[in-house]
């Protein structure tokens, strides 16, 4: 067996998409917009609603195909996210290491004229630097010559979009092999968008920004503010992480009343929620990993649709969120952060969420591993009480914490 099909081996095992489980794996996830059972056909008539990104002069679907899952396998799929107006699609070198973007260079490879109709992005984290040979690789990957989006993956503080990775964008502006820059961000978004925003937004060459954004944040003053703040400015907005769930596990019976309500309703209380992100226009598209047809139908059929959520369901939604504030991670990794001498707790809930509520213990694994041996010795004995007490949702965090370790590791 070669290395790269130990590689791929790898990247399904870890994605919980092996031939024999994944079907069943995907079918079963809540977090992934709606259940098979529940999935309408997306209408063949309609059209994909889109929208302006920002100032970058782009229309783009409202609805976004996240490349988190096996698109190397999934072929079929690409094709008809294409064919239902999902034209936008979004991967990272990060991504089965590479794997997500061959995928996707494998579709263009076979489909060449297919690839002047995809918005496409790629990502490159901070971390190990050297962007430009990575990003020649990733190019390289996606067997095409440039990206339509270049992303800073996962950043939580401004100082990780170091000089020398807007020299490299700017520098690959001019050479036509990326059109528009920014950045990705799970922690500290509300921060880091007001900074991008005062910095100016794409007169400092920040096009655009993908931030988590469901019912559980975007009630919040900062939330709104950093919004608000975006737009004036004139960056793109993205939404990621829209189902808003958490490193909790337990089904509640809210989740249950709420969720009877939207189908009475004719739609998902996960198509509900992102429906609720659409309302707020400054938003240009939803990036959904939608790793099976029923995910991605019931996805494009909410989008489509163009059935608004009336007062009382946004208010279901808001008391929703308000009952689940236990189980989940606002992703305001600083306070935390702060409070035990900087271990990076937001990236441990992160994972939980990935094994607990998208039922991918692999990647739950995976992404848990990405911390120093040395780290994870820490959390396994840290004190989080000032941690805990500081925590605006309460979470249980040295029980969490201790579960990561045990569950994880």
């Amino acid at each position: 067996m070669s290395a790269s099909d130990t590689s791929r081996r790898d990247f399904l095992k870890t994605l919980g998409l092996g031939a024999a489980v994944g079907a069943a794996a995907v079918a079963a996830a809540p977090v992934l917009a709606a259940t098979a059972q529940a999935a309408p056909a997306a209408p063949s008539a309609a059209v994909m609603p889109k929208r302006m990104l920002g100032k970058t002069g782009v229309e783009v679907p409202i609805l976004c195909l996240g490349g988190m899952f096996d698109t190397i396998n999934n072929q079929l799929l690409l094709r008809q996210a294409l064919n239902w107006g999902v034209s936008y699609w979004d991967t990272a070198e990060y991504y089965g290491r590479g794997l997500s973007e061959e995928g996707f260079g494998r579709f263009f490879a076979r489909n060449p004229d297919r690839r002047k109709d995809v918005f496409l992005v790629t990502k490159l984290t901070p971390k190990e630097g050297n962007f430009p040979e990575r990003f020649e690789k990733s190019l390289a990957r996606l067997q095409t010559s440039y990206v339509d989006l270049f992303f800073v993956h996962g950043i939580d503080s401004m100082s990780q979009l170091k000089p020398e990775f807007r020299a490299f964008a700017a520098e690959m502006k001019k050479a036509g092999k990326i059109k528009h820059f920014g950045f990705s961000t799970h922690s500290n978004m509300e921060d880091l968008m007001q900074a991008a925003a005062k910095e100016g937004g794409p007169a400092a060459n920040l096009d655009v920004i993908m931030a988590t954004y469901n019912t559980s944040v975007m009630h919040k003053p900062a939330m709104q503010a950093a919004v608000d703040a975006c737009a004036k400015a004139g960056i793109g907005l993205v939404a990621m992480k829209t189902q808003g769930m958490g490193p909790a596990t337990a089904p509640t019976e809210a989740e249950a009343k709420v969720a009877q309500q939207f189908l009475s309703r004719g739609f998902t209380d996960k198509q509900a929620r992102l429906k609720a992100v659409w309302e707020n226009k400054t938003f240009a598209s939803i990036c959904s990993q939608m790793p099976s047809i029923n995910i991605l139908s019931a996805n494009v059929a909410a989008a489509r649709d163009q059935v608004s959520l009336s007062a009382a369901e946004r208010a279901a939604l808001v008391e929703l969120a308000s009952a689940e504030a236990t189980g989940y991670c606002g992703g305001c990794g600083s306070i935390c952060s702060q409070a035990c001498d900087g271990l990076p707790v937001q990236h441990v809930m992160r994972s939980l969420m990935y094994h607990n509520e998208y039922q991918e213990p692999g990647l739950g694994r995976a992404t848990f591993a990405e911390l120093p041996e040395a780290v994870r010795q820490r959390l396994a004995q840290a004190d989080f009480a000032k941690a805990e007490a500081r925590c605006p949702h309460k979470l249980e965090i040295a029980k969490l914490v201790r579960g990561a370790v045990e569950t994880l590791a």
